[in-house]
């Protein structure tokens, strides 16, 4: 799951809401209502009689049709985008993966996790320790590895694929509120995200409107974010813009650029991020190379690092609010 992802507004305001919506109950985890043995649940008495029992059909990002049970207790998430999704919703879970190219979970969720028992890493889980959490569901990101699945579905038949490759953050999200139960929920989150971010975007002073440039290192070079990766999709909903190079409508990256390219990553503002060790100490090398130093973000001191497990993946909620307190804490800082 080494890809970066995306979300950008649509207009106006009220028909971006619908089609999202739209997008969402067609494309990811649409309830499909109640089964015959909890009919009732929604406030017809029928969730008291069953209890945990009680179970909802919803499709997975794959089109499957799963039985979920209508108010999960035992969550295990197997990427950092359903963690960040259920912990913006409220829920803890009981068994986490560890965050991408990492031995423990992303920093800007660990005081969130603190004590929730670690099953494995991003996408690679141990089945014993799945075991032993005792998951009512399963949210497994986007798990491509059916043999994977067969076994995870072993331990409960309620796992779901909560996302496609190309699927951006706001649609997973809605997918896996409505996989909980919490869709309503779900789309208060996010209207309350576009808002923080507009608000944000709205202070930013002599900075408003700013051309961001938002770049992960690669150990062999620098990638540049299309518009509609996530990070890219946040800073849209600020308001600010992008350079030229960098004007795409996509949601991924580049390959890695050389050093003769490296003029494509400058911008008002670099943001920089790594994903490994390796990636890190390629940035680190860099930095000393005339190259680097002529670019114009790093010569009025505007290159800023940012911790790439939030900048560089898919997105959630938490890691929305991230993105929008670092560009607003550089921007307000200048």
């Amino acid at each position: 799951m080494n890809q970066p992802h995306r979300s950008a507004l649509l207009a106006p305001r009220r028909a971006a809401k619908v089609v999202a919506a739209l997008g969402a109950a067609a494309l990811l985890l649409t309830g499909c209502g109640s089964d015959k043995d909890d009919e009732g649940a929604g406030g017809k008495g029928g969730a008291d009689k069953a209890g945990s029992s009680a179970t909802r059909t919803v499709k997975d990002a794959t089109g499957k049709a799963v039985k979920v049970p209508a108010h999960p207790k035992r969550i295990v998430t197997l990427t950092q985008e359903d963690l960040d999704a259920v912990l913006a919703l409220g829920i803890k879970p009981v068994g986490i993966t560890n965050g991408q190219g990492m031995n423990k979970p992303p920093a800007y969720l660990a005081d969130k996790v603190e004590g929730v028992d670690v099953v494995g890493n991003l996408l690679q889980p141990v089945m014993d320790k799945v075991i032993a959490a005792k998951p009512d569901l399963i949210l497994a990101g986007d798990m491509q590895d059916e043999q994977v699945l067969e076994q995870l579905r072993e331990i409960t038949p309620a796992t779901l694929v909560t996302m496609a490759p190309t699927d951006e953050w706001k649609l997973s999200f809605r997918g896996v509120g409505n996989a909980v139960n919490k869709l309503d929920k779900a789309n208060e989150v996010i209207s309350d995200h576009e808002a923080a971010a507009k608000s944000a975007g709205a202070k930013l002073g002599a900075d408003k409107g700013a051309e961001v440039s938002i770049v992960r290192w690669n150990p062999d070079g620098p990638s540049w974010m299309e518009k509609k990766q996530f990070a890219g999709g946040v800073a849209l909903e600020m308001g600010l813009k992008r350079p030229k190079a960098q004007n795409k409508d996509g949601n991924a990256h580049t390959p890695s650029l050389s050093l003769e390219k490296i003029d494509q990553i400058d911008g008002d503002w670099l943001f920089l991020s790594t994903l490994t060790s390796d990636g890190e100490k390629a940035l680190k090398d860099v930095q000393s190379k005339p190259a680097y130093k002529g670019l114009n973000a790093v010569k009025k001191k505007h290159a800023v690092t940012v911790d790439g497990s939030v900048w560089s993946t898919r997105g959630g909620p938490l890691a929305g609010e991230a993105v929008v307190e670092d560009i607003t804490k550089a921007l307000t800082a200048s």
